[in-house]
């Protein structure tokens, strides 16, 4: 195993794309604690305070898609790439990369580039069964390309692809020095209590939230329940200020930097169907409603929900049929069914790839050998 790896790893903006590039270099620091690792992505406040909160140092270069309503603000995204891919090839430079991994998000197309046109060994991980634009276009320049999904359209199991799930990150170590202990909420909850955790992802989903605080209002007995609900930063106060008006105990806020722990002791989860959360939820086998998100590229949250309700392992709603008096129903029919949520956890293991990260983590250092059959 080489010593002091340098590991640049490129991508981010959104949890869909960031959380996995973490999982990856939390398996790095496991397996070698001189591995030297930097992210590289844009400067948007999420990414870079939650890098902060894991302890991962982070740069950022001018990351834009080619995109625009007019032929004119389109050659001004593509100038933007050919600053960005300067940048990028200062970064390798200068941080003596070995290895790139882009996770997604427009930033990580500069980085993967320059470090192909540098002969560095050069990576992408894609989440989603259907590739987004930057990784569609990165398939075809990256050495290596790592999938969640063994149906990844563009992307077929080959000598260079390799199958191995979403990584999923570990719990924050809230023990490291200067990191904020919000997750202390959890203290506050009793061993019997029904812990209903509500996120719509990082951005949050104004659906899900109209959706469940209408089915709090209309729910009779609330005495054994507690909410953490993620809210997203624009509904934050109205949320807020709806469970101000209720004695139910809950923590509402726009954003929660260490999920696992609160997954770990959630009942119930109701949630957007992302890659990246299905993959935590099968892993952690987690009773789930899911709502996808209807705009998805390719509906590919819907496609992600519909394999797991087919197997009896969550309770699918699309977002166009939900309501409070739905939600509801699906709540107190799993909340008061003790024997269907073990069944729908039990199910949901059963479909985990729980070695994502540390596969990937092994391919980066040179301990993981994948075998084709």
């Amino acid at each position: 195993m080489a010593k002091n790896k340098h590991v640049i790893i490129a991508g981010g903006k959104t949890g869909g794309h960031l959380f996995p590039g973490i999982a990856v270099a939390q398996a790095l620091v496991e397996k070698n604690p001189s591995t030297k690792i930097l992210f590289v992505g844009t400067n948007a406040p999420f990414e870079t305070d939650t890098l902060a909160r894991y302890g991962f140092a982070h740069k950022s270069i001018i990351s834009r898609p080619i995109k625009g309503k007019n032929i004119f603000a389109k050659a001004w995204s593509a100038g933007l790439v050919g600053i960005s891919l300067i940048q990028a090839l200062g970064i390798i430079i200068r941080f003596r990369a070995d290895f790139i991994l882009g996770v997604g998000g427009f930033s990580s197309f500069a980085l993967v580039l320059a470090g192909r046109i540098l002969f560095r060994d050069t990576a992408i991980h894609e989440q989603n069964a259907f590739p987004g634009m930057t990784n569609r276009m990165l398939s075809k320049i990256a050495r290596i390309r790592f999938i969640s999904f063994k149906e990844t359209k563009g992307m077929p199991e080959n000598e260079t692809t390799f199958l191995v799930g979403n990584p999923v990150r570990r719990p924050l170590d809230t023990h490291r020095e200067n990191t904020p202990v919000e997750e202390s909420i959890l203290d506050r909850i009793n061993p019997d209590d029904f812990l209903i955790l509500v996120t719509g992802g990082s951005q949050g989903a104004a659906s899900i939230n109209e959706a469940f605080t209408d089915a709090l209002a209309l729910m009779e007995d609330t005495g054994k329940l507690f909410i953490i609900h993620q809210t997203g930063k624009n509904a934050e106060s109205q949320i807020q200020k709806f469970y101000g008006t209720t004695n139910i105990r809950h923590k509402a806020a726009a954003f929660f930097y260490d999920m696992p722990a609160i997954q770990d002791r959630a009942d119930l989860v109701i949630s957007r169907a992302g890659a990246g959360t299905v993959s935590e939820l099968c892993i952690k086998g987690k009773p789930a409603i899911l709502v996808p998100y209807p705009h998805a590229a390719d509906d590919h949250q819907t496609a992600n929900a519909k394999f797991l309700a087919d197997q009896g392992a969550c309770i699918l709603i699309p977002d166009k049929d939900l309501t409070g008096e739905r939600l509801l129903a699906a709540i107190e029919d799993l909340q008061h069914n003790p024997e269907k949520r073990s069944k729908m956890a039990g199910t949901m293991k059963a479909l985990a790839m729980p070695h994502g990260a540390d596969l990937i983590a092994g391919r980066i250092v040179g301990s993981t050998c994948f075998k084709k059959d």
